[in-house]
């Protein structure tokens, strides 16, 4: 199953790497990362219909945010499921994420067996 990763810190791609060393060792999960959610776009646009079928995107990004990507990918790609990430729980995010399609609200720091979870639901 092939995830796109949306956050503007760096330092996540190790961090998922790691986590879920044994998925992407048992080749269960191919993960791919965007650091803006314009990137994120093009990458999914580069391929049609794209072969992404998670997208998991921090919110709080600079240029185009992770509600604002989360509303063109519901447009443009409806099949993807969308998960959201922010640090903040407040319940005005988790409302306009969850209304925009969303299919989880995660907090950080990020409970990847909550998580993996999640990617296991989708895989099944």
């Amino acid at each position: 199953m092939k995830i796109l990763i949306v956050d503007d810190e760096r330092d996540v791609e190790t961090l998922f790497r790691q986590k879920f060393r044994k998925e992407i060792r048992s080749k269960t999960l191919h993960l791919n990362f965007a650091f803006s959610g314009q990137e994120a776009l093009e990458f999914l646009e580069h391929q049609e219909p794209p072969k992404v079928v998670y997208v998991f995107s921090d919110i709080n990004m600079p240029g185009m945010t992770g509600l604002e990507l989360l509303e063109r990918i519901k447009q443009k790609f409806p099949k993807i499921s969308v998960s959201m990430i922010s640090a903040y729980g407040d319940s005005q995010n988790y409302n306009k994420a969850m209304n925009s399609g969303a299919k989880e609200f995660f907090t950080k720091p990020i409970n990847f067996d909550s998580l993996r979870k999640e990617i296991e639901s989708l895989i099944e």
